[in-house]
């Protein structure tokens, strides 16, 4: 094994400064139970731009746009900054995504598993600390934007498919938000579902991931990206800043699939038919919303938030790859060291699917 390894450090909150490529990071020590990882592929997140600008702070209000950013900036020193409402520390590999080939063991772990191919459930779950306490890799532990990488040999999936690398570095975060919400909010075949920033990689993949269950997909995408979203196998395509009542009717949904929050949430309420349910797992336009209480009562409404996931989430993705029943979809893919010219890519909105980065 090589002492010393490519990668790239977030050394703070702030902009594209904050993130330095290196060619001497030390390869990390495996410890008992955790496998060591040679990353193939890195898919890259809205969770990597969000925890660089503090946008998990509770005093940034705005969505993830520069407004936001600045906000978060000041807000850098708040202890409440991260994904698990903890102060972040620095200097972090980030990265949620990981395919790669496993290269070494801890105490625990069978030797046998060296030379898996593998991808990496991005959300550990903490033993004996309750069902929704979890660290996230690539935030509060090292993740994927390296050439090695360690995980919990427990949350390591191997997989069997024909599927290139990036294909598979586009799944772990954004498919398993993605089926996440999908089975908290338990779409079943013949239902109509909404799902909103549905050329993104969550919602790409929502619109898969439903058409797999026999839903009636409704996506909601700029005019530009509404042909690929058909070709996914969405039912209707529709303008995302569309009024959705006048267009289809009050109380025509039974589920909807949300990454995008702002000024659009009363609408998608409106559009639930009683007993409706609603998933989120990201607030795109804004984290504050207008919520009126009687929408949700009166109508008997299911509101369900979805980070950590359900245990057979992961499992069931791997199935599904291994099955070609779905097809990760990759925009583009950049050398780890152009991680500022992939994140610039990807704030530009201009792409569907995932954009990749390969060490």
């Amino acid at each position: 094994m090589p002492q010393t390894m490519k990668g790239v450090l977030l050394t703070g909150n702030g902009g594209f400064d904050k993130l330095v490529y290196r060619e001497d990071l030390p390869v990390p020590p495996v410890g008992p139970n955790w496998v060591l990882i040679r990353v193939a592929a890195a898919g890259v997140n809205n969770t990597d731009i969000n925890t660089r600008t503090a946008w998990y702070s509770r005093s940034v209000t705005e969505g993830t746009t520069e407004a936001g950013a600045l906000v978060g900036y000041k807000a850098a020193s708040a202890a409440d900054a991260g994904w698990s409402g903890a102060q972040h520390s620095f200097p972090r590999i980030q990265g949620a995504d990981a395919c790669g080939h496993i290269v070494a063991v801890g105490e625990g772990v069978a030797a046998a598993r060296i030379g898996e191919r593998v991808l990496v459930e991005p959300v550990f779950r903490t033993p004996n600390s309750g069902a929704y306490a979890a660290i996230y890799f690539g935030s509060e532990v090292d993740g994927a934007f390296a050439e090695y990488c360690l995980a919990p040999a427990a949350h390591v999936h191997a997989i069997s498919s024909a599927y290139s690398d990036a294909e598979l570095a586009a799944v772990p975060c954004s498919w398993s938000a993605a089926e996440n919400m999908l089975t908290r909010a338990k779409l079943g075949a013949g239902e109509t579902v909404v799902i909103t920033g549905a050329s993104g990689g969550v919602g790409s993949a929502a619109v898969q991931l439903a058409k797999r269950r026999g839903a009636q997909v409704i996506a909601l995408a700029s005019p530009a990206k509404q042909a690929d979203l058909a070709a996914l196998g969405a039912d209707q395509t529709l303008d995302r800043d569309v009024d959705l009542a006048a267009h289809l009717g009050s109380e025509t949904v039974d589920v909807v699939i949300d990454v995008v929050g702002g000024a659009g949430f009363p609408g998608l309420l409106e559009v639930l038919r009683r007993g409706g349910r609603y998933a989120v797992a990201g607030a795109i336009s804004g984290p504050i919303v207008a919520l009126d209480l009687r929408t949700l009562y009166l109508k008997d409404l299911r509101l369900l938030g979805c980070t950590v996931l359900e245990p057979q989430v992961f499992a069931n993705l791997i199935g599904y790859l291994e099955r070609g029943e779905v097809r990760p979809l990759v925009s583009a893919t950049f050398p780890l060291r152009d991680i500022v010219k992939a994140q610039t890519a990807f704030l530009a909105k201009q792409h569907t699917g995932k954009i990749v980065l390969i060490p």
